[in-house]
């Protein structure tokens, strides 16, 4: 017998999704920063045992879209309802369980096996003492109380699903998910090879790898305004060259990239090749240089070119 199967994680901005996929496949595939929205696309991580084949699927944070960008996004977390065998919804336990109530009626109609991830159990602890005036930390509810009263508040809105406490960033729980995944599987043959990591190309997690750095090393509204497109690919057996092209929005955010002198996109580069070359395994020759492209996170065509097309 043999097991195979679609298994796909949505959720609100900044609950750990990204995290909890890069544990769940045992590989950095998607960007896991403290940033909400980091995630911009759907990307598939596989697992393969001789019996198992396990195609997970990280989504965006779930949002109520502001500029056609965030609308494709939305459209990638939506799609992920429709193709799901098993459905991880993760929140955490300081998100509002009522917020974005819309997507969660969806989940509440759906007919596959749901998994409730209540993620970041760890920061109970922090929540459940006040500091006094005193100058000492004082307790209010225990932990088992607070999470508790979290698992009761889920149930009344996804009374159908299984609920599971988790720290994606502790690896606390994570085993358990994954037999109670295993368990959840139809059976079918594998769907993709067995040797298959992803289903992104090469130059995807390039361009993810020097957006991972902007998002880290600027503030406000300029990673959020940053695209990367890789330009020039060319491998070797030793060494990979790569030509990547940061576009912009504004000249004013051209020159925030770049920074004094160059210095502040001399940084990025430094750090996203040494993120490649872990990546990768190989010695990297990278080129980056910043463009304008006013309104890029309106235009559907440029939309298009960046991969923000759902199939």
């Amino acid at each position: 017998m043999h097991k195979a199967g679609f298994v796909n994680i949505v959720g609100n901005p900044n609950v750990g999704k990204s995290t909890l996929m890069n544990q769940l496949v045992g590989e950095r595939i998607s960007i896991a920063t403290f940033k909400a929205q980091t995630t911009r696309h759907r990307i598939m991580g596989i697992v393969n045992t001789p019996d198992m084949q396990i195609v997970f699927s990280d989504t965006p944070g779930v949002l109520k879209p502001n500029y056609k960008m965030q609308e494709m996004m939305l459209a990638f977390s939506e799609s992920a309802l429709q193709d799901a065998d098993i459905l991880l919804y993760v929140t955490d336990v300081v998100e509002n369980p009522e917020k974005n109530l819309d997507f969660l009626e969806k989940v509440q109609k759906m007919k596959i096996p749901v998994l409730l991830l209540i993620n970041k159990i760890d920061a109970l602890g922090d929540k459940c003492s006040v500091m006094g005036d005193d100058g000492i930390q004082h307790p209010t509810l225990n932990t088992q109380q607070l999470l508790t009263a979290i698992v009761e508040k889920w149930h009344s809105l996804l009374p159908n699903a299984e609920i599971l406490p988790i720290s994606a960033l502790n690896k606390f729980g994570t085993d358990m998910l994954l037999k109670r995944i295993y368990e959840l599987l139809p059976e079918s043959p594998a769907y993709f090879d067995k040797d298959q990591l992803t289903d992104k190309p090469a130059r995807f997690f390039v361009s993810e790898i020097i957006r991972e750095k902007i998002l880290l090393y600027y503030d406000k509204e300029i990673p959020y305004s940053v695209e990367v497109r890789v330009e020039s690919f060319k491998e070797a057996e030793k060494r990979i060259d790569i030509r990547a092209i940061i576009y912009v929005e504004r000249e004013s955010q051209k020159g925030i990239i770049i920074g004094h002198q160059g210095y502040a996109l001399k940084k990025v580069g430094i750090e996203s090749r040494k993120a490649l070359e872990k990546f990768f395994g190989k010695k990297i020759n990278l080129e980056t240089f910043v463009k304008v492209d006013k309104d890029w996170r309106n235009n559907q065509r440029e939309l298009s070119a960046f991969g923000y097309s759902p199939d």
